[in-house]
């Protein structure tokens, strides 16, 4: 396959994954790498003159990172919306089998190509709003065979789409029913069967727990954790989200990633996650979807210098939203996040989430997944919400989107 040859944008405004460069700058990829950034005033044009000319002004940023996603599932659960709208909460919709096991069921019944054709259309709405990685988590098979179809799928969309498909093998997602009585030996199955068995296809990048009341406990999230880490898998945790159980703190604890929800988190959890530099991944859809009141302690992450990461948390119950600007813009709203550290969130920080330096960053060496935006300011991303102003997408520097 023919190298992509040099591209040169010019006069663009640069948000590079941390903040927005203070002049027009000239970026130059060659291949699938980002080869020149240089400031206008000191570019000279007779060197790049086999480049081809992409365009000029505008904002240009990395590509987004959705560090958080569950776009592979079956069925919908619009009447749960419904039920909570009229005053059921989350955890009650759960314990009458609705949630996360009414998906179960309907994933469990649908076969590979039919879960591969409803995530399509799902995985596209994320690409055509900026997003050139995605994360996808299994979690509604709760077995191993519809576990790995999950996984497989989620790998086959990286193969159909021009985007960068991470995936997460988040067994320990809910109780199923056919183990609702012996949830120690569900915990088997998954450390035993599932995690080897996910390693052994190579469909698994890392390896997610729900370390709830609802879900499973710390002791039993921490056997999954130790089974991934004997697999050589990094991990992550959705923690302290509904209460305050310490999954954060032994996650950490663990060198895990990420902790992803964190609205119930303290002060024991904030430090183990700065020891540990693990990425707090903040979830503004389902707290708005859910319309809950316990924020993030934004502050005391902010205070303990812990990278904070967004995410669009797509899933057919807690954050049916599928726009990833969408979300920066609640992070802001909703959270009191900065435009800058919401734009971090989901380029740089999210890339960290996922344990990478080489994508989520506009710098020489990089990865040449970008954006360019029809806006004048980066902030402009967060402040309105607003289709339509992604003029390119490049992806492993190759233009897949323009307008």
């Amino acid at each position: 396959m023919a190298e992509t040859p040099r591209q040169l944008w010019r006069d663009m405004t640069v948000f590079d994954g941390m903040q927005e460069l203070p002049e027009p700058m000239a970026v130059i990829t060659r291949g699938d790498r980002i080869e020149t950034l240089c400031p206008m005033h000191e570019f000279d044009a007779s060197l790049f003159q086999d480049a081809h000319d992409a365009g000029q002004g505008g904002v240009m940023t990395p590509g987004l990172v959705d560090c958080h996603t569950h776009l592979v599932f079956g069925g919908n659960r619009a009447d749960e919306f419904e039920r909570r709208l009229e005053g059921a909460s989350y955890a009650e919709i759960a314990k009458a089998g609705g949630g996360i096991l009414s998906t179960v069921r309907a994933t469990r019944e649908a076969g590979e190509s039919e879960l591969l054709e409803l995530a399509l259309p799902r995985l596209q709405a994320l690409i055509d709003d900026g997003a050139t990685t995605v994360e996808i988590k299994s979690g509604y098979g709760l077995n191993v065979a519809d576990e790995l179809k999950m996984l497989r799928v989620a790998r086959r969309l990286g193969e159909r789409l021009p985007v960068r498909v991470v995936t997460t093998l988040l067994g320990a997602h809910a109780l199923p029913p056919e183990y609702q009585d012996t949830s120690d030996a569900y915990i088997d199955l998954v450390c035993d069967e599932m995690i080897p068995a996910a390693v052994a296809e190579g469909l698994a990048d890392a390896v997610d727990v729900f370390c709830e009341k609802i879900a499973f406990s710390v002791t039993q999230c921490e056997r999954v954790f130790q089974t991934a880490e004997a697999h050589g898998l990094p991990i992550k945790a959705h923690a302290e989200q509904l209460s305050n159980l310490g999954g954060t703190a032994m996650a950490a604890r663990h060198g895990a990633l990420s902790a992803d929800h964190i609205e119930y988190l303290d002060e024991a959890g904030i430090t183990a996650m700065a020891d540990a530099d693990s990425v707090a991944v903040i979830l503004p859809g389902a707290f708005h979807t859910l319309r809950e009141t316990q924020k993030p302690p934004i502050e005391a992450l902010r205070e303990a210098g812990i990278p904070m990461a967004v995410a669009t948390d797509a899933n057919p119950g807690s954050s049916p939203l599928f726009q990833p600007t969408l979300m920066l813009n609640l992070a802001c709203t909703l959270f009191r996040l900065t435009p800058r550290e919401a734009l971090a969130g989901m380029t740089a920080h999210g890339a960290q989430a996922l344990g990478s330096k080489q994508f989520g960053r506009l710098e020489v060496g990089a990865l040449a997944d970008l954006c360019v935006w029809d806006i004048q300011r980066p902030a402009e991303l967060a402040y309105a919400v607003q289709p339509g102003r992604l003029r390119q997408r490049v992806f492993q520097g190759v233009i897949t989107h323009e307008h």
